[in-house]
């Protein structure tokens, strides 16, 4: 049986709005998809850097909501 693992990746544009990807792993391959235009890719290196740099290029969210 295959388990499938999903996280994400959260950052907010300058008007305040939470941009989310999330990373889907099903075994070693790894999918993200960005919950506010449907973009998504398959990654199997860096899928979070990969997220981090479509939400600051594609929304230009690049506020880290756990950041201090």
């Amino acid at each position: 049986m295959t388990q499938i693992d999903t996280s994400k990746v959260s950052r907010w544009d300058q008007h305040g709005r939470e941009h989310v990807v999330r990373v889907q792993r099903t075994g070693v391959q790894r999918t993200i998809r960005c919950d506010t235009c449907g973009w998504h890719r398959g990654a199997q290196f860096l899928p979070w850097l990969k997220a981090e740099e479509h939400l600051a290029e594609a929304h230009q969210a690049t506020v880290d909501p756990t950041a201090a």
